[in-house]
């Protein structure tokens, strides 16, 4: 019997989190006492998420990140462990505190986080590899540490393999976008650099000499990006519960996707649909499908 194939791997990097994350009727908006309707205790923070989502869809994962040498980061790193996520490369600080979440949801599945992120963590990146892991087809990075993320996605260039960053919040490093091969921003971070309030015009004017490939994450308004001219993807039309890591998700299942060797727009569709099955199950990323289960919906949607 031949072997079975190697497993298409992506390389992450950047923050991941233990979140708090609790059900509620509306949101509070005054300082009084408000009751959960229920709550879910779940690793969480973008590179934590996406790394999980990608191992659920049967993809190999190793997770670069910065916790403290505390009972958070254990948890974290235990729970990762526990989803086939390497973390190998997880580095662990004394004397300071792994990054924490308290989020709240409500009955429309919108979110609300307040995070924290210890301010002296290490901003040094002479502890990464100096080369991607055998069987890493692609790279994935967040915001959260720019030196990291400019690193990791130097490797993937070095290795001539697709360094996807997610750009849920402004850049921190001015080299960034240029580095990547590919950009899937926030809405609100393309406002934030493009100056346009409107996607499509802050979509056209970030393209302009860019040399990534560049998208927008639109949430139920799915997906708009750059070829030439902007072209819509749609998202697919689900009853959501809770929006929390589906952004995530979409960036760990579009790389991992891009590892296997898709093109971009069928990328886009198999992110989406991993997105959108996780957007109708409440508890963050506890909410990240199967391989399974997103090839099942995709077939239901052709």
């Amino acid at each position: 019997m031949a072997p079975e194939p190697a497993r298409a791997g992506v390389f992450c990097l950047g923050i991941a989190t233990l979140d708090y994350v609790y059900s509620v009727e509306i949101m509070p908006t005054r300082g009084e006492k408000y009751r959960s309707r229920g709550l879910a205790v779940v690793g969480g923070g973008c590179a934590g998420n996406a790394s999980v989502a990608i191992a659920r869809l049967g993809g190999a994962c190793w997770l670069a990140t910065r916790l403290a040498d505390d009972f958070t980061g254990d948890r974290i790193v235990a729970d990762l462990n526990a989803e086939g996520v390497n973390t190998a490369f997880a580095r662990r600080v004394a004397g300071l505190t792994s990054p924490v979440s308290a989020i709240l949801v409500d009955a429309e599945g919108e979110r609300m986080v307040i995070s924290h992120s210890d301010p002296a963590m290490p901003e040094d990146v002479g502890w990464l590899p100096r080369s991607l892991p055998e069987g890493a087809g692609a790279v994935l990075a967040d915001t959260r540490w720019g030196e990291g993320a400019l690193a990791a996605l130097k490797l993937a260039r070095q290795a001539g393999v697709p360094g996807v960053l997610d750009g849920d919040r402004r850049p921190p490093h001015p080299d960034l976008v240029a580095t990547a091969s590919h950009v899937a921003f926030s809405q609100q971070a393309l406002r934030e650099i493009s100056g346009e309030e409107d996607p499509r015009l802050g979509l056209a004017r970030m393209a302009q000499g860019a040399p990534s490939w560049l998208a927008v994450t639109l949430g139920k308004e799915g997906v708009l990006h750059w070829d030439g001219e902007i072209r819509h993807s749609p998202a697919f039309a689900v009853e959501t519960v809770d929006t929390l890591g589906a952004g995530d998700v979409w960036h760990g299942a579009f790389a991992l996707a891009l590892a296997e060797g898709r093109d971009e727009v069928a990328a886009i569709r198999f992110a989406s649909a991993a997105a959108a099955i996780k957007c109708t199950r409440f508890g963050g990323r506890d909410g990240a499908p199967t391989r399974d289960e997103v090839e099942r919906f995709l077939a239901g949607e052709s």
